[in-house]
């Protein structure tokens, strides 16, 4: 039993829902998964078959789910220079332009209610050397998609990622204050944050409202030989996940916290997700939360 909803992203064990389903469950021991995307098709492009496939592995192996974990917003600003992030826009096969993203939302918010979920995650566009210009507009459209969320039952979740506008948690704080809706949070990633070198606990989670931290990701950072962040297994990296998780208990939060393994170094997904997850709950565990 956890203080938090205790998930994974499928896909980081196995492109195979089945096979990840079965290793969240049977080994695992966890009651939820979050989505994104199974044999290399994101999930916003699901069709009606593999929905009732997903949700008929789901039920069998008693699995809820956490979150969407579409690509909402993952694109370029129009009108503004490209960002140099663009490229990696087609990340987990979601190539999507800014024209389709009221598709996007229309779509996420259909996933959410066949998959019985109340978050849909989000970014804040392809990040920019200088957003301020359209700041404003960019707030503007997520607070009306916030909107349109929360007349269907669904929170968006902002995730601070490292490539976009929004990548540490005084960014957040910006990006959080300019969107005023009960259906727009923060999908805080502690992980994104030091990859733009802030540290995320406990100088950056003291910056956040935190009645605004809605889901919350994991996935550990490391320095390599030339000083660079590098992906690294929970446990084995630098960011004080045990005080962070501590203390998001004692602030009241109770909703996901989801493995994003990412690391590779075990040689497979599975294996890598495994010893990350073991790494996960050794920290929950002595943070009091498991």
């Amino acid at each position: 039993m956890s203080s938090f909803k205790l998930s994974v992203f499928t896909d980081e064990i196995s492109k195979d829902l089945g096979r990840a389903l079965e290793v969240a469950a049977a080994e695992f021991k966890l009651g939820y998964v979050e989505l994104r995307s199974m044999n290399d098709k994101n999930i916003m492009r699901w069709d009606a078959k593999e929905i009732a496939e997903a949700r008929g592995l789901l039920e069998r192996h008693r699995l809820r789910v956490t979150s969407i974990a579409g690509p909402l917003f993952k694109v370029d600003w129009p009108g503004a220079p490209t960002s140099k992030f663009s490229p990696k826009r087609d990340q987990f096969n979601a190539d999507f332009t800014f024209e389709q993203q009221p598709e996007v939302l229309e779509r996420g918010l259909e996933l959410a209610r066949a998959f019985n979920t109340d978050r849909l995650r989000c970014f804040d566009f392809w990040r920019l050397d200088d957003p301020a210009p359209y700041r404003k507009a960019m707030n503007e459209m997520m607070l009306d998609a916030a909107t349109k969320a929360g007349k269907r039952g669904v929170t968006l979740v902002m995730e601070n990622e490292y490539a976009c506008n929004t990548a540490t948690a005084a960014e957040a704080v910006r990006t959080l204050a300019g969107v005023p809706s009960p259906f727009f949070k923060l999908n805080w990633d502690p992980g994104n944050a030091a990859f733009r070198n802030e540290k995320p606990y406990p100088d950056g989670y003291n910056l956040l409202p935190k009645d605004r931290i809605g889901h919350v990701h994991c996935k550990d950072v490391a320095r390599g030989a030339d000083g660079a962040p590098q992906w690294m297994k929970m446990g084995g990296g630098y960011i004080d996940f045990v005080n962070q998780f501590r203390q998001l208990k004692k602030d009241g939060y109770r909703g996901a916290v989801v493995l994003e393994t990412h690391w590779r170094g075990a040689g497979t997904p599975e294996e890598s997700t495994r010893q990350s997850m073991a790494g996960l709950k050794d920290q929950l565990r002595r943070a009091g939360a498991l």
